[in-house]
């Protein structure tokens, strides 16, 4: 069957965004495929459509209950009965029904962590595995903005799967991140489709205050100014509930916060509040986005720094999926630095932290020492690679890994800091970040605040309609322009 033709029986599309056709035409030959399309650009496409046309399920690997219960979502919207996540949201019972009944999915969604399951494992074995992608396969690599650790299971997982086609898909990969992604999952000869990471509808700006005070106002008056929906990202659980109070006191009503350390119910709730337009803001950490399929965000501020260019690519690219205008604002005082240096710091196991568990880990009789779940994944997941050493060498392999990753991310934060405070174009420090080179020099009108981008473009008109249709239409053409398009093309897989 023809691709195009496929992709109108099977979707109701007529035609492939830049860089699907190929990669899915690389599947359904065999070939496994490591792909990095802009955020919006329709990755979950480039393995629904091989899932019908290759035989066998297909499993996706994805790291955020959010995204996979919005991923099964659409496919059950689009008529597909046949899918499946295996997740906290189902009970024991449940899940043992799923996991007798695997063959009779197409689309089985599960979390790395659950490659832990000897039940999952078992189950897998016996089905035939027609396609196995990775969703934000960058946690895969170390070097990766949100390495997981339990992501280097899926490489030995996959061996039990047929050896079938293996998609990994990232918004944002370094050349490094690539390599680590096609070590860790086996896939030396992987064809790779690298796509350019600029979204040249999101304008980025990037305003210095000075002080809490003036922080909070400039976030009051944007929130009150921007055209919305919007998000608001904070580096911590605390600050998510604090500035949701804060603009709730401002007249800003149909606002909440979302974090990790809320009730799975909770933050299910707000996620939909969101998506159904019942709310217009959300005062959220990076927990949130992921699972968010919402094409009408325009805008995103972030209250606190980005640590790594990676991460802020991925947290702005929330907004503009409909390819129209949208604004990607960062409140910078230059003394919020000592916040991310903080976080970095208490990522990783403490020095005596990591010797006690050790302990523990060595004396079966001892009682087994709590510690932070992801302090615990990290210790464990290097434990595996140091069977024959004593518990003093183990010790000092993984501090030595926490200290290279400790200053690998430190010196990402001060690239990004180098980034903020410098009147250099924001696009081209991201595009070189990635290797991509810089842009044309008519590209600075709708571009960036070191550009001369005017934020009040942005903001809620007070005009009439004709008005907004007026400006609608000139964005449109300024686009063509650009881009030689004639107007963004809305695709939600």
């Amino acid at each position: 069957m023809e691709l195009e033709h496929a992709l109108k029986k099977y979707t109701g599309y007529t035609s492939f965004r830049e860089g699907q056709e190929e990669i899915i035409r690389d599947l359904v030959s065999g070939r496994d495929v490591v792909a990095m399309l802009p955020t919006g650009g329709g990755k979950s496409l480039c393995y629904q459509l091989p899932a019908y046309l290759l035989k066998g399920a297909a499993v996706i690997i994805s790291p955020l209950l959010a995204l996979m219960e919005d991923q099964v979502a659409q496919l059950k919207m689009n008529g597909e009965k046949n899918v499946i996540a295996l997740n906290s949201f189902l009970d024991y019972e449940e899940k043992q029904k799923a996991l007798s009944r695997l063959s009779d999915y197409r689309f089985i969604f599960l979390s790395p962590e659950s490659l832990n399951s000897a039940a999952v494992i078992k189950a897998l074995k016996q089905i035939r595995v027609g396609l196995l992608a990775v969703d934000e396969a960058h946690c895969i690599s170390q070097w990766g903005h949100d390495f997981r650790p339990d992501y280097s299971l899926i490489g030995e997982a996959r061996q039990m799967m047929n050896e079938a086609p293996c998609l990994a898909l990232t918004a944002t990969a370094t050349s490094d991140v690539v390599s680590d992604i096609k070590e860790s999952l086996h896939i030396p000869d992987a064809a790779q489709h690298l796509h350019s990471v600029n979204r040249p509808n999101i304008a980025m700006f990037v305003k210095e205050v000075s002080g809490l005070e003036e922080k909070l106002g400039q976030l009051s008056y944007y929130v009150r100014s921007l055209k919305g929906p919007g998000l608001i990202y904070c580096s911590g659980r605390q600050w998510t509930e604090k500035l949701s109070a804060f603009l709730k006191e401002k007249g800003v009503s149909r606002t909440a916060y979302y974090h990790g350390g809320m009730e799975k119910e909770q933050r299910m709730l707000i996620q939909q509040q969101y998506l159904n337009g019942q709310l217009d803001l959300v005062c959220c950490t990076s927990a949130f986005g992921m699972g968010v399929n919402k094409q009408d965000i325009r805008y995103v501020i972030h209250f606190h720094l980005a640590a790594r260019m990676d991460a802020y690519l991925q947290e702005i690219g929330r907004a503009g999926r409909d390819g129209m205008p949208a604004a990607a604002i960062t409140l910078y005082d230059r003394e919020d630095i000592q916040l991310p240096l903080f976080m970095i710091e208490k990522e990783f196991p403490a020095e005596d932290e990591l010797k006690a568990f050790l302990s523990a880990e060595e004396d079966s009789l001892s009682p087994r020492l709590v510690i932070e779940e992801t302090h615990e994944r990290f210790i464990l997941h290097h434990l595996r690679f140091l069977d024959d050493l004593t518990r003093e060498e183990k010790e000092e392999a993984i501090r030595r890994k926490i200290n290279e990753r400790q200053q690998n991310k430190t010196e990402k934060l001060m690239n990004m800091i180098k980034w903020y405070s410098t009147d250099v174009c924001k696009r081209t420090g991201i595009l070189n970040y990635f290797g991509e080179g810089t842009l044309r020099p008519d590209f600075d009108k709708y571009c960036c605040s070191s550009c001369g981008a005017d934020e009040s473009f942005y903001f809620e008109s007070s005009h009439t309609d004709q008005h907004k249709h007026d400006q609608e239409n000139h964005w449109r053409s300024e686009l063509g322009r650009m881009f030689k398009v004639s107007e963004p093309i809305v695709q939600k897989p």
